[in-house]
Formats: structure tokens, sequence, C-alpha cells
């Protein structure tokens, strides 16, 4: 394999000036907002000019603390513990967003955990806890935030969709992952999932989307990057040769939600520095 350019993302010129706020007006919740690729997305819709609910279910004073930096950057935002697996939690958390915010214009399913082991070794409690929150959590948030597009319509002030939907999921979607098995069938499902409900609600000016990130620098993965000889395998798989930052992912993530994309329904883009494109093959197998 050739040489490659350094992967020092400061190197990387990024001219972003001031955010765009071309969410201003817009109600949003992100599950598993409190870090991460979530903390990325609900940051960078808060900068939009969005108010934000970040769900979390474990650490409080991170989710805190990204509600105050959205704050900070202008809008409302608070923090609310929900488990998206549990069907009493989801409709309380939007029960409460109706009241504190009068409605939901963008929700972005990003709430996932993985549980690896090998297939001979995997429990069904490992497969079922996955499916759980990684699947079943996104159609019981998608399913009320429906009900609420549904019910309020399109309200052309605010956005000419009546309401738009992201789900996260993963290059593993496409790509098989050994001894990930659990993880890999939920963002296939997810992938899915997406496509079968835009098709169902676009009718009603509903749009529903899948982000599928690759390798993004967040600590649940910490040990892919954190020293160089991670780092160079890594890059082996990433023809941008660079890894992903969570803005990376919340910049499209904001951008998606706008009426900017009013015409997008229904698609997977792939986040992911080029992962998606067989870098094996570069030089031709």
């Amino acid at each position: 394999m050739a040489d490659r350019p350094s992967n020092d993302r400061s190197a990387v010129t990024q001219p972003h000036g001031e955010p765009v706020r071309r969410l201003t007006g817009q109600k949003a919740l992100v599950t598993g907002g409190s870090s991460g690729i979530g903390e990325g997305i609900a940051i960078e819709l808060g900068k939009a000019g969005a108010d934000v609910v970040v769900n979390y279910l474990g650490n409080r004073e991170a989710a805190e603390a990204v509600a105050q930096t959205i704050i900070d950057n202008g809008s409302k935002a608070y923090a609310h513990r929900a488990d998206v697996s549990d069907e009493s939690n989801v409709q309380e958390m939007f029960d409460r967003m109706r009241r504190e915010f009068g409605t939901i214009d963008i929700l972005v399913c990003n709430a996932g955990i993985q549980k690896d082991a090998g297939l001979l070794d995997m429990t069904i409690d490992q497969w079922r806890a996955v499916l759980d929150v990684n699947l079943t959590g996104q159609f019981l948030c998608a399913r009320e935030a429906i009900r609420e597009f549904k019910r309020r319509g399109v309200v052309e002030e605010v956005s000419c969709a009546a309401g738009k939907i992201i789900s996260i999921s993963s290059v593993h979607d496409i790509i098989p992952w050994a001894g990930h098995v659990n993880y890999a069938a939920s963002k296939g499902g997810v992938k899915l999932l997406m496509q079968s409900i835009a098709q169902e609600v676009a009718p009603d000016r509903i749009r529903v989307n899948c982000l599928s990130p690759g390798a993004i620098r967040t600590p649940i993965n910490r040990q892919a990057w954190e020293s160089q000889e991670a780092r160079d395998a890594l890059m082996t798989l990433i023809p941008y040769n660079r890894i992903g930052e969570v803005d990376d992912v919340g910049r499209v993530a904001a951008w998606i939600a706008s009426d900017d994309a009013d015409y997008i329904t229904g698609a997977v883009l792939y986040v992911d520095g080029g992962m998606t494109l067989y870098p094996g093959f570069e030089t031709g197998g």
C-alpha cells in the first residue's frame, strides 16, 4: 500500500465561520446525547438555532454539561434521563418535551450500545440488550415523534416539513463485523427500519434519513486511535487518512435536518472518510 500523508487533523484546513442558524425555532431531541457522536450532534443542532433535549441514561453530569454548552451558544436545552428501550420511559420523555418546548421538529435516534463477544460465546442477554437499545429504541422514539408530527402538521414559518428523523446507524449496516454480530445486526436493522418508515410517512411531509458514521474519535473506541500503532492500523481502513471527529457528524446532521435538504428522504449518508470504499482493493486486491 502506498504511503499516505499525515493523519494530523491540525493540518487539515476547515474554514468554518459563524454557524448558520438554519434551525431557529425548531425543537430537537437527541437520544444518547451526553457523549460522543450524540454530544456532537446536540451541540451542532443548538449552534444552528434549535432548542435541544439531551437524552441520557447513565451520566447526568455529562448530559447537563452538554445542555449548558447549548445554552451558552444561544439556544434552550435541558437534560432528560430515559431508557430508550423502555416504552413508558420514551412516552414520558416525549410528554415532558411537549410540556417544556411545545412540540418536536427533529428527532435524532443516536442512543446505542455494544456488548461484544464471538458468536459461540455470545449470551442471549448480550444479544437482546443490543437489539433492544439500538433497534427497538429507534422504533419507539420514531413512533412517538411521528405521532406528534402528524398531530401538528407543517408549520410553514418553522419548516417546510412536518418533521425530521435522523437515525444514527454505522458503516456496519453494510460492512460485516465478525465478533460483533449483535451490533451489526442492529445497525443493518436500523437502515431498513429507517427506509421503511421513510416510505410510509413521506406523504405526510415527514423526512426520515440515516447517518452512518465510520471511525469517529470517541471515548468508546479509544483503543482504536490512542496509540500510534493502533492509529496506523486504522488508517489502512480509511482512504481519507484521518479519523473522524464528532463535529463531522454533527454538521451533517444539522444540514440534513434543515430545509436546505428538504428533498432528501430515505437516504443513507456514510460519514466515514471512505471506509465503505473497500480500501483493501485500492491496488487491485
